[in-house]
């Protein structure tokens, strides 16, 4: 029986290839069937979850472009993944930074491939993993809708997934260096959101403003599709979140309890902060704030009970609310969507107030260390911010970030893809 071992932090696991005969006897079904199912639930979250919550906040003219970009993310994400994405993340022929090249092409992967001492095939986890690898990119979409080239952001999703996603994931999740200090990120507040929210920034730096930012920028055309996303997003993450115990079980199960309370706590803070400060609530608002609670509770998702979801939910809706005025009034940095706000800014406080809320008084595990969580956080950052300036100057250089004025004006559904939404 040939042993190719590589660490699963997030899991607590090794994952070994073994004989089919093997498999059979290590597969339960159940688990099986649970993470099938969470996998199909993370990708529901980008398609058409994520395509359509962003594509309703633009305007109309860009609505198509907006979609075209996280479908095209979504299959470019899967291949990259399978060439090179995974074995970066969770080969074992590198280092603790890097997993290596040992593994592309899934040419390791056999039938009977399963996790030592889990319960599930190799197949389906790296499936699962796959999905994580597809909305993390995407999520950055929103930063730039409007006046991004299409082809550049398609080159900079590939080689961002490359040298910026997966080594993360490698450091956190797949047994690296941060995993090896004892970094707490069940579902990904570091290697998903924080990532997605700090290339997000970097990109509108790098980018530049939209026309008429921040005095003359239409609201969202159609706030009632934004709604429908963002309740794709809140059913899916029960598959992000529930889906990272890695089995059919009890903590499988406060996962998920713990994200629709945060949820539901980030949705009712954003709603009575717009009642407070606009004397209106908007369902504009409301999804937003849903988002905030996701992001927030998704680092702790694993180590939180119910008191302490309640508390994370509502400081995501707070923080992010206020974060969201800062960055794009205050700061006056053109990030569209609030990528870095929600999703950054969310992420990051899920993780650094981790190992306060998991409190057992709270009803938690009690895991987590601040003073860890603070290294881990630093180094992604930092990390994140470098390499992807990187990544964008050279696309910069060779193919161009930005539309044409032009283009910008007439919009990019027609300008790019030659369609329009609404004829």
């Amino acid at each position: 029986m040939s042993k190719t071992k590589i660490t699963l932090a997030a899991a607590g696991l090794s994952l070994f290839s073994a004989s089919p005969a093997f498999a059979a006897d290590a597969i339960v079904a159940g688990d099986t069937a649970w993470i099938l199912t969470a996998t199909a639930l993370v990708l529901f979250m980008s398609l058409p979850g994520l395509a359509l919550f962003y594509g309703g906040l633009v305007r109309s003219k860009n609505y198509l472009a907006v979609l075209m970009k996280v479908y095209g993310i979504a299959a470019l994400a899967t291949l990259v993944w399978v060439v090179a994405g995974y074995s970066i993340a969770f080969g074992s022929g590198g280092n603790a930074y890097w997993g290596g090249l040992d593994n592309l092409f899934l040419n390791k992967l056999e039938l009977g491939g399963v996790l030592d001492g889990g319960t599930i095939p190799e197949s389906v986890f790296l499936a699962f993993q796959m999905t994580f690898a597809i909305i993390t990119p995407a999520l950055i979409v929103g930063a730039f809708v409007e006046r991004a080239k299409f082809g550049s952001v398609m080159a900079f999703s590939a080689l961002w997934i490359l040298f910026v996603y997966a080594p993360v994931c490698k450091w956190i999740w797949g047994g690296g260096w941060l995993a090896d200090k004892g970094v707490t990120d069940f579902a990904g507040g570091l290697v998903v959101h924080a990532t997605a929210g700090i290339a997000a920034l970097v990109f509108v730096m790098m980018l530049g403003q939209r026309k008429g930012f921040p005095n003359d920028v239409e609201p969202p055309h159609r706030p009632a599709i934004v709604m429908m996303g963002a309740s794709m997003l809140w059913v899916g993450w029960f598959g992000f979140n529930g889906g990272s115990q890695l089995a059919a079980d009890g903590g499988a199960g406060m996962a998920l309890l713990v994200t629709h309370i945060a949820a539901a706590m980030g949705t009712l803070s954003w709603i009575a902060l717009e009642a407070i400060q606009n004397k209106k609530s908007t369902l504009v608002g409301a999804a937003t704030g849903t988002i905030a609670g996701l992001a927030t509770v998704t680092p702790a998702a694993g180590v939180l009970g119910p008191a302490g979801a309640l508390i994370i939910g509502l400081l995501g809706g707070v923080v992010c609310y206020f974060a969201v005025h800062l960055i794009r009034v205050k700061l006056k940095f053109d990030d569209s969507l609030d990528v870095f706000a929600v999703h950054g800014v969310g992420g990051i406080l899920g993780i650094l107030t981790l190992p306060f809320l998991s409190s057992k008084a709270l009803g938690g595990t009690g895991d987590g260390d601040f003073m860890t969580q603070l290294l881990g956080t630093g180094a992604v950052i930092l990390y994140t911010a470098i390499v992807t300036a990187i990544i964008l100057a050279i696309i910069k250089a060779v193919l161009g970030l930005r539309v044409s004025d032009e283009a910008e004006y007439d919009g990019l559904d027609r300008a790019l893809h030659g369609e329009s939404a609404y004829g």
